[in-house]
């Protein structure tokens, strides 16, 4: 079986990790990570919990294809309710550390309760225990994982943690592993923070913590999906060579970025920001912004960023310590730190994007959050000596401060770290928060691409790319071409991604895959990793309960179906140019039928036959 069979519990107010054999009856219901982890979490947690309360819980998790030799089969998931949105939270993350867990004999990790003390977990194999984290505390993500490295002398230990912004508890902390991956949205790291948990670190060795159930026949599937990866333009060649950056002028020239917080629908500098500028100097004088690409565990894809800083550039001129290389912009980070605020400088946005990793936070909430607060500096409404800067369009120096801000909990940054929703709340524009369900949206306009604008509109965790890619079919055409403008045949199609969607963040796997993979290439490698029949239609099934145990646990939350919408600006305000000029987003033709097609009544609750199809 893929799975090791262990949970292992750890109740940080005794101070107690405890082992408890993983259910397996779920496991044959929800898979692994995602699905697994948020049943485990609905069934022992109040959906009306305060996030950052005693009473929430915090789960880490893999998949069965987790630590497999799978084509990224090393991805783990961080589960719990999330602070920014009082919803379900699941952030996912790459890097080596769920692997690493998963070689250490453990499917899962859950933590419940406070410590009264700064603590991390320790897991060497099949043994763990809390340790003293006071020395640790205040200090950032790569200055953590380098103090217990050394502590333990074994620079192999792999190392989740959260820098200041997860202590000081920003609603969009994050927990980042291996200096620059990430479980970054939601807030994840908020309540690591809230539970006094620094970090987690694990080393595992056991060879035999899990078995494949038909090796040969896992063999010949995962191969023929490593052909299938190498062989297409997206993960083949596009991702490896330029990042998921390779979209920054593609999106602007389809009048598909938002830019100044929605304001625009293109950016007159998105050459100067995207994956070609981070290329452009390397042939002339080798000192481009990117170094080299990188690879989480397993991964043939490599869509990974290495970058450096021009050690003269304002930001970093008088910190040597970001002279070097590290995880560089991807295409979301450098649309919501670049675009959103209209800011051009590279190097401001490198630097950013630098002190995202350091200190645990989102660079899209906070870019995002950020372009919030230039606006209301523009009306007025905010001024320069409330912020303590000039907040104007495009201000790289600006940017960087705030960003300094957010991760120290000083200043203004602490007002830009409870988001975008609560900043413009309060100072009376709750309409200019770009957001869902209080979670800030990513890198794509819902009013060109309408697919994206009902995905944002649906989604279980507030505004999120990566629970129904709809970019896929409005502009690169997998798995068929469909206009950005058509709403027919929408909702279905995103009915179809987000539950596949459910299933691959389940198993273990990238997402990115399924640029290349359809159903057909991973069902073949779970059927042959996962004792019993893991059918295409078994699979799809176990996707539609996934996401409807998660609405059912937003509903009881308070999260309702009139919370299935977008900010006013993208319903009426036409986007303002590039091709899509004139349109809004149209979620009056396509909400109701989405609703239709997933089976829940007319204000969005599942109804008694689906419930019950579905066995929930």
């Amino acid at each position: 079986m893929a799975w090791t069979k262990q949970v292992l519990r750890v109740n940080l107010t005794a101070g107690t990790c405890v082992a408890e054999p993983l259910n397996m009856d779920w496991a044959k219901d929800y898979l692994g990570q995602r699905g697994l982890a948020t049943k485990y979490l609905v069934n022992e947690i109040d959906p009306k919990v305060d996030p950052l309360a005693d009473g929430n819980k915090l789960i880490f998790v893999t998949g069965p294809l987790t630590g497999t030799m799978a084509a990224t089969g090393g991805r783990y998931s961080v589960v719990t309710k999330g602070p920014l949105t009082n919803a379900i939270a699941c952030s996912n993350s790459g890097g080596f550390f769920g692997a690493e867990l998963k070689f250490a004999g453990w499917d899962m990790v859950i933590f419940e309760g406070t410590s009264p003390k700064p603590v991390y977990l320790l897991i060497n194999d099949g043994t763990a225990e809390l340790v003293d984290a006071a020395h640790l505390w205040g200090k950032t993500v790569w200055e953590t994982e380098e103090v217990i490295k050394k502590q333990h002398q074994d620079p192999q230990i792999r190392v989740a943690s959260i820098g200041r912004a997860g202590e000081n508890k920003v609603l969009f902390a994050g927990i980042v592993n291996d200096l620059h991956r990430a479980a970054g949205r939601s807030g994840v790291g908020a309540v690591m923070g809230s539970k006094n948990l620094k970090a987690v670190a694990v080393r595992g060795t056991l060879t035999s913590a899990y078995q494949i159930a038909n090796p040969e026949a896992f063999f010949t599937a995962v191969d023929a999906g490593k052909k299938v990866l190498a062989g297409n333009g997206v993960t083949g060649v596009g991702l490896p060579t330029y990042g998921t950056q390779v979209l920054m002028n593609v999106i602007n020239e389809l009048g598909a970025l938002p830019t100044r917080n929605h304001k625009d629908t293109q950016f007159e500098s998105a050459n100067s920001i995207g994956g070609e500028a981070m290329h452009e100097k390397r042939e002339t004088d080798g000192k481009a912004n990117l170094v080299t690409n990188g690879a989480c565990f397993g991964c043939t894809i490599a869509c990974g960023r290495i970058s450096r800083m021009d050690p003269g550039h304002f930001s970093v001129k008088d910190k040597p310590q970001y002279h070097g290389a590290s995880g560089g912009l991807e295409y979301e980070a450098a649309w919501a730190l670049g675009a959103a605020n209209g800011v051009k400088d590279l190097e401001a946005l490198t630097y950013a994007n630098f002190l995202c990793n350091e200190d645990g936070y989102d660079p899209i909430s906070f870019g995002a959050t950020v372009g919030a607060a230039m606006e209301l500096y523009e009306l007025g409404i905010l001024t320069e000596a409330e912020v303590g800067l000039k907040l104007t369009w495009g201000s790289a120096e600006a940017l960087v401060t705030l960003a300094e801000w957010t991760a120290k909990g000083e200043g203004f940054g602490v007002a830009i770290g409870q988001g975008s929703k609560r900043l413009c709340a309060k100072y009376g524009r709750p309409e200019l928060s770009m957001s869902v369900k209080g979670q800030e949206f990513p890198a794509y306009d819902g009013r060109a691409l309408q697919g994206m604008g009902l995905a944002y509109a649906t989604s279980n965790r507030g505004a999120c790319h990566l629970r129904g890619y709809m970019v896929s079919p409005e502009v690169l055409g997998i798995p068929v071409k469909m206009e950005p403008q058509a709403t027919e045949g929408k909702p279905a199609m995103l009915k179809a991604f987000q539950d596949l969607t459910a299933v691959v963040d389940s198993s273990g796997l990238c997402l990115f895959t399924t640029f290349a993979w359809g159903l057909q290439d991973i069902q073949p490698q779970i059927q042959a990793a996962c004792e019993g029949d893991w059918s295409d239609d078994r699979l799809l099934l176990i996707g539609e309960r996934i996401w409807n145990m998660e609405r059912e646990f937003n509903l009881a939350a308070g999260i309702t179906g009139k919370d299935d919408t977008l900010p006013p600006r993208l319903l009426n305000e036409p986007a303002n140019s590039g091709p899509q000029k004139g349109a809004v987003a149209r979620l009056d033709i396509m909400m109701p039928e989405y609703y239709q097609v997933r089976g829940w009544s007319a204000d969005g609750v599942p109804t008694d036959a689906t419930r019950t199809r579905l066995g929930l």
